[in-house]
Formats: C-alpha cells, sequence, structure tokens
C-alpha cells in the first residue's frame, strides 16, 4: 500500500518541523501537525508529495527519507527528489552502521592520543565535531559517541560561538532518536580501538 500524497506531506511537515525547531519533538507527539487537508490541496508542491508517497509502503521508511535529507540539509521537497543519492548514500551506511562507526573511530584514534581527548575542544569546537564538519566522519558516528558519553552537554554549556554551533548542536539532538544502535556493542568497538 502506497502512502497518501497528505500522509507524506503530513510526515513531511512533522520532521521538518522536528530539525528546525528547538521545542518540537516529532517521535514525542508522533508526528502529529497542524497540517489541513484543506491547505496541503492549495500548495504548489503537491505533486512533489504525491510523487513521495508513491515510493514508500509504510511510515518508517517515509520518516527515515525525510530525516536523512534533512539531516543532510535539503529542506525542500523538490531538492528532497532531486538528489535520491542522499537517502541511498544514507541507507547504505545504516545497513553497515557497525562498520562505518567503528571505521570513523579509527579514523579519530589516529588523530587523538586517547577516547577522552576526542570530546576535547579543538581549534573551536570538540574534535569529534570537526572531524565531522570536515567529512572525515559521519553524523551517525557523532550521534552514536553522544548516546554513549553525553558529551554534547559539555559542548553545549562551553561553545559560546553562536553562528554555527546551535544549527550543529541542533542537528546531532534532533538526529538522535533516528539512531537506534545496541550501545553496548558500539562500546565493546570503542575499546577495541582506543585500547588495542
Amino acid at each position: 500500500m502506497r502512502m497518501e500524497p497528505f500522509d507524506a506531506y503530513r510526515y513531511y511537515q512533522a520532521l521538518k518541523l522536528h530539525f528546525e525547531s528547538d521545542t518540537y519533538d516529532a517521535t514525542k507527539y508522533n508526528y502529529k501537525t497542524s497540517a489541513k487537508q484543506q491547505s496541503f490541496w492549495k500548495r504548489r508542491d503537491k505533486f512533489h508529495f504525491a510523487k513521495i508517497g508513491r515510493m514508500f509502503d509504510s511510515p518508517p521508511e517515509l520518516i527515515n527519507y525525510y530525516a536523512a535529507h534533512f539531516v543532510a540539509g535539503n529542506n525542500w521537497v523538490g531538492d528532497m527528489l532531486n538528489n535520491e543519492q542522499q537517502h541511498k548514500d544514507q541507507l547504505k551506511r545504516m545497513e553497515s552502521l557497525g562498520y562505518v562507526f567503528e571505521q570513523d573511530l579509527l579514523r579519530l584514534n589516529e588523530e587523538c592520543q586517547s577516547f577522552d581527548s576526542i570530546f576535547d575542544i579543538g581549534n573551536q569546537y570538540p574534535i569529534v565535531i570537526e572531524s565531522y564538519l570536515s567529512d572525515d566522519i559521519n553524523i551517525e558516528s557523532v550521534v552514536i559517541l553522544n548516546q554513549l558519553t553525553q558529551f554534547m552537554r559539555k559542548a553545549d554549556k562551553n561553545i559560546t560561538e553562536t553562528i554555527v554551533w546551535p544549527d550543529v548542536s541542533r542537528k546531532i539532538h534532533k538526529y538522535s532518536p533516528f539512531i537506534r544502535v545496541d550501545l553496548k556493542k558500539m562500546k565493546k568497538s570503542v575499546l577495541k580501538v582506543f585500547t588495542s
């Protein structure tokens, strides 16, 4: 069963609010928004949502699609449709997340003396964030490291830069509910990389 165009739009609205607002949590509110059918049918981009709806059979697949695009910075539905590779790349990373995480840890280990030092403030941000911003590691690994250590609490308190950091911080926090992993397994990867 394909998703209806309005449902595709409704989930889009929920995820857009989730990633762009500090207060709305789509998972907490079960993807409910004030989106109305009447206003949807007046939108010029309604056909984009019809097309996206035909691509997916279930809400979890559609939610993952939107999350992948919002994390990548594709906020308009037309850009999402024009950049399918974003979603494919994210699916590939998610399918082998344990391996991706371990490879990112190895890159961080080359840069730092110890596991704790990857959370030290480098030039402006924690080294792990600098590595993510320079595309050396994936955002999923940053999210997992935060789930393991809660390093973002300290970073949010200590970083005073107000131009880039608020967006980076929000993206990491807002992406977290979509990264569900076995944290014990991830902890073993950390120990393997940083103690061998």
